[in-house]
Formats: C-alpha cells, structure tokens, sequence
C-alpha cells in the first residue's frame, strides 16, 4: 500500500466539512487505492461536536481511513502535512462591514499561514475557502515565505461548476457536455463568469457555447448575475450557506490537483496572479482558467479578451486590490 496521505480540514465540525469528509474518506480525492490520514481543525468550543464528526467517520467503516486526529491546536493539526483544505473562517455576521471581516480573517490566516510555514512539509498544497477566499488565501501564502507560492491556490470551482451547470440547464444537457467556462477574479458577486471561449457538446460535435445558446443578452446578463448572485440565492431559500455543492467542489479542486486536467480541458482557480498575460496586476489572488500536470498549475494563456470581457475583468481585479489594501494594513498590526 502507498504511504497514507496526510490531509487537514479546518473548520471541520461546520457544514461544508460534515459533507467534505465523508468526499475525501471514500476516495474520491486521492483515488480508491490511497490510505489517508485526516487531521480535524476545529476552535475550542466546537470539539464536543467535532467528537461527533470523528464518531461518524470511525463508523463510516471506511478502508482507507488510516487515521483521524481531531484537535484545537494548530501546532498538532500542520505537523508534515500533504494537503490542508482551510474550510474555517469568521463568516459575514449582520450589520458587519467588510473591513471587519476582512480584520478578523487576516488575524486568523495570518496564524495559520505562520503554522504551515512552521510545521507542514514545504510540498503541501494549501486550498483555501473560507472567506473571502482570494483575500485570506493571499494573506497565508504572505505569511508562510518558505513554502512556494504556487501552492496556494483558492476555491472558484463552486462557480466554475454553477456555471456549467447553467449553461447545461438551458441546453438540456449534462454539465460534463460543457467545457472551458472561465471564472475570472474574485469569489464574490464582482466575479467574471464567461463562457468565450467555453464548447458544448451537442449530438458528438463540439460546439461554442455563444453558437448553441443563440441569446448573446442572456449570456451577458441574466447568466452572468446568476451565477454572481448564487450563493446569496441558496442562503435565501436554505437560510444556510452552499454546504453540499461546496463540498464537491472543493473535492473536484484538490482531485484536479493531485491527478491533473483532462488534456484540452482547463478549469478555474484562485492563484497568484504573478507574470500573468491577462494584464492582471501582480501579487494578487486571482481566479484564472489553468490546467494542471505534475501538481503544477499553470494559467492558459492565448486567450482573447475582448472589450466586454476586459471591463468586467478589471471590476474585479480592482475590488481584490482594495480588499489586499485593507487586509495588509491589518497584517502589519495582526
């Protein structure tokens, strides 16, 4: 048998994690044939329940479950890890602005970039989610120098795949038939969901997806908005965040990580936008098309941007400067 896989989840007694965990411990990550160690990360008050979680993993009767370890303390959950899927973060409470949240995430990524560059293998892949994502990923990567950058990435593939499945829904198709939808910037509603350069498959034939939607007003509004607007749409109706899907996507994230991207396929993710051809300004956490082989990343590049494209894209690499701005004067004091 391979050597197991050491995996952390923090935040793993929340919502997104109860769905993740059981993702991860069946296989669908790391593959059928590789064991795993998962190290639980969870604030004090929440170990009773965390308790629980390991509970149901132990009963899970999973095979490839070499191990868990649920803990409070940062120095035991970044011992030698692999991967670490930071799930946890102070989430958007009412009546908060977002410099607060932006304070209270930088004090908690700051710690625990500090703690992987401390205590984690400098291999480790580090998926952030909590958010705001691209912020708090940015604010780790900062913080653990002696691990390389481009091991950070941040999650977008939860609106990679809302996308899809949009354009799937309106050509009552699958969403494996659509291919190469692009999420650009920031996980948030300033986010650039374009479908340009993105094929579908109709009957065998790839076609553009602009071609088989015939409806360039709703490709460029009523989908855009959608997808922007479909975390807030799933609160609304569920009065609780995106759980399962967020799992899967976070699965699908690290999957693609550790196995690679089909050969003519890219997927998006939140990396550091350093030397990029999009004219992305450098040194922020921004969402890119990339494909991945040997665990590498690297942004697909020959993409035309046109005018329509351009604004939104700056839109949101303006609104990831200003977040960065406010975070890093928070970073200095933390």
């Amino acid at each position: 048998m391979p050597e197991p896989v050491r995996v952390l989840v923090t935040g793993a007694a929340g919502q997104i994690a109860y769905s993740l965990l059981y993702g991860i411990a069946k296989g669908d990550v790391f593959g059928k044939d590789q064991p795993l160690v998962l190290v639980l990360l969870d604030i004090t008050p929440m170990m009773g329940v965390l308790d629980g979680v390991v509970m149901e993993l132990q009963d899970t009767a999973l095979p490839l479950l070499t191990e868990v370890i649920a803990t409070d303390k940062e120095e035991v959950a970044f011992k030698d890890l692999d991967v670490a899927i930071l799930v946890g973060s102070m989430p958007r409470r009412e009546g908060m602005e977002r410099k607060d949240l932006l304070k209270a995430n930088v004090k908690i990524f700051k710690s625990q970039g500090a703690a992987l560059d401390k205590y984690s293998k400098k291999t480790v892949k580090v998926i952030v989610v909590g958010n705001p994502a691209n912020t708090n990923c940015l604010t780790a990567l900062k913080s653990a120098p002696s691990i390389p950058k481009e091991n950070f990435s941040c999650l977008t593939r939860l609106d990679h795949n809302r996308a899809k499945a949009q354009i799937a829904l309106r050509l009552n198709v699958t969403s494996n038939d659509v291919k190469n939808v692009i999420i650009w910037g920031n996980h948030s509603s300033t986010q650039y969901p374009d479908v340009s350069h993105a094929v579908v498959n109709l009957q065998g034939k790839d076609v553009s997806v602009s071609e088989a939607v015939k409806d360039d007003s709703w490709l460029k509004g009523g989908f855009i908005s959608t997808v922007q607007q479909r975390g807030a749409a799933v609160i609304a109706a569920r009065k609780l965040s995106s759980a399962m899907s967020a799992a899967k996507a976070i699965c699908d994230h690290v999957h693609d990580i550790w196995f690679g991207t089909p050969e003519g396929e890219y997927v998006s993710m939140g990396v550091i936008s350093d030397g990029n051809a999009y004219g992305v300004p450098n040194d922020l956490l921004y969402s890119f098309p990339v494909t991945i082989k040997g665990k590498t990343w690297k942004i697909v590049e020959g993409l035309k941007v046109d005018d329509f494209s351009r604004g939104k894209m700056d839109v949101t690499a303006k609104e990831l400067q200003e977040e960065k701005d406010t975070a890093f004067e928070f970073l200095s004091i933390a």
